[in-house]
């Protein structure tokens, strides 16, 4: 008897080694967001949030893209390159402020975009916090502005870069004015009260094509209620949707494009 139970008692263990390896492959950004924002309680001070991961200060931004109505840029220095300061709250440990830093520094390399640290007499900053969740404003808001990087759930590579982008004025690829050509949404599939998240935006499409690899993608069971895929490719279904773990190629072409880098 004693045996059996070591036995089964092994293998029970196995399983769950097996189980974490699994949980730990490398997830697409969509799927870590949702993750991070399934079951979340805001705080009275914390904004709505549409989309999934974009905050908003009133109802009457759920549509309104900021850089297509009232302009949503960072400022651009006599050098051509685009500072933006940045504050990372006390509360992250050494290692989350090095993937932080990690995800504000992989702009620097492919754009004019350049975050360096909050400085006295800065009248605009991302004030990077561990809130409820993972979320960012689009486009520049103006004193200090929030995002929010929880400690449980957002903190990686695509996930940075993914709200980032978000405060460089980018919404999500599926809600681009142009999806109907590239996506068939499947109503009927999405959690009751969520479609919204699907309704389109008219978007600054910095004339790029649809990227189904973008960091901004979500993947093709967003939202869904039933296990089955609430966002499909067309005309080819097979292609691979929202698996991006950085920016892709046209994610960075966009951006130098609407910074004019």
């Amino acid at each position: 008897m004693r045996t059996v139970h070591t036995i089964s008692h092994t293998m029970c263990c196995a399983e769950v080694a097996t189980m974490e390896e699994d949980t730990s492959r490398e997830l697409s950004v969509g799927e870590l967001l949702e993750r991070a924002n399934r079951d979340r309680t805001p705080d009275f001070d914390e904004p709505t949030l549409i989309g999934g991961d974009i905050a908003i200060k009133s109802e009457a931004d759920r549509n309104a893209d900021p850089c297509t109505s009232r302009g949503c840029l960072w400022e651009k220095w006599s050098d051509g390159k685009v500072y933006i300061p940045y504050y990372i709250a006390n509360h992250f440990s050494s290692r989350e402020k090095a993937i932080i830093t990690r995800g504000l520094e992989s702009f620097s390399s492919v754009s004019c975009i350049r975050f360096r640290p909050y400085q006295n007499g800065d009248h605009e900053w991302l004030s990077i916090e561990s809130r409820n969740g993972c979320y960012s404003y689009v486009g520049r808001q103006g004193g200090a502005q929030t995002v929010s990087l929880s400690r449980q759930g957002c903190l990686y590579h695509s996930t940075v870069q993914h709200e980032l982008l978000h405060a460089l004025g980018f919404n999500h690829e599926q809600t681009r004015s142009d999806r109907d050509s590239y996506i068939r949404v499947y109503w009927e599939n999405i959690i009751d009260g969520m479609a919204y998240n699907f309704d389109k935006i008219n978007t600054l499409n910095q004339g790029t094509s649809y990227d189904y690899n973008s960091v901004m993608q979500y993947e093709r069971y967003a939202f869904s209620k039933n296990n089955r895929p609430t966002m499909v490719p067309i005309p080819n279904s097979n292609v691979s949707l929202g698996q991006a773990t950085q920016m892709s190629k046209n994610d960075i072409d966009r951006l130098n494009r609407l910074y004019k880098c």
